[in-house]
């Protein structure tokens, strides 16, 4: 499995600082409409929160993630979630519907997941979802990059994401064979509960971990990002929010 070393999570992290992810798919779930009896794949499911939703529905749902640590605690849910790499899917028309929610930016190779996800579905099958788009969290991601660089780090050849315009990423998938291919840029500053050092903490660890970058360091780097980004980032009322601009989409297998 090939997987991006910027995803690395603790679930019991994710579920601290970062539960408004899976809170906010709400609107797209409504989206998928799930139904009772048809078979649907989460992708990037993460530790199950939307992942029960479309149980709750009615469907009968397979998640799957890259992380070992998300899985458990999906499967701590009851749910039958399984540790996977969306960029090498071994499903074959095996679903009427696929579901994605904040994790296909952390998936390089997007024509391998494009491709992937429309061997996966039954003809006719939709695929809807969310993801980063273009310019998303880009104050944060600048302050990192910055301070990254003011202390030594070496910055990397590839970018650790994939926020596509709505034209790269209709290309994208349209290429794969999929049609009626919809998308939308949405800008949505989210509050973020631990602050931008939490979600830089939450975010951006498993990269530091990877680069070798020692924990104390990174608590450094964290707060570091928080007060550069404060100018932007810090309401009147002492909340922290984050520039994040979503994008939206749906699409069905011809």
């Amino acid at each position: 499995m090939i997987t991006n070393p910027a995803s690395r999570w603790d679930a019991a992290d994710y579920a601290a600082n970062a539960a408004f992810v899976p809170a906010l798919g709400a609107p797209v779930v409504e989206l998928l409409d799930p139904r009772r009896g048809e078979r649907i794949l989460d992708i990037g499911c993460g530790d199950g929160v939307l992942t029960e939703r479309l149980v709750a529905a009615g469907a009968e749902v397979v998640g799957i993630d890259a992380s070992p640590e998300m899985i458990a605690a999906a499967r701590a849910k009851g749910l039958d979630a399984r540790v996977a790499d969306a960029q090498a899917l071994g499903f074959n028309g095996a679903f009427d519907a696929a579901f994605s929610n904040a994790a296909l930016h952390w998936m390089l190779d997007c024509h391998a997941v494009a491709a992937g996800v429309f061997r996966t579905l039954r003809p006719g099958g939709r695929f809807v979802g969310e993801m980063g788009g273009e310019g998303n969290v880009a104050t944060i991601w600048a302050a990192v990059r910055a301070e990254l660089a003011r202390r030594g780090h070496a910055a990397r050849a590839q970018d650790t994401h994939w926020y596509p315009s709505v034209e790269a990423f209709v290309t994208v998938y349209t290429a794969a064979g999929f049609v009626d291919v919809e998308a939308r840029l949405i800008p949505r500053p989210t509050t973020l509960p631990a602050g931008v050092a939490g979600w830089v903490r939450t975010f951006r660890h498993g990269l530091m971990d990877a680069d070798g970058i020692p924990a104390d360091e990174q608590a450094e780097i964290a707060d570091a990002v928080e007060r550069a980004c404060e100018p932007v980032l810090l309401r009147p009322d002492g909340t922290w929010i984050a520039d994040y601009v979503r994008l939206r989409f749906s699409m069905r297998k011809s």
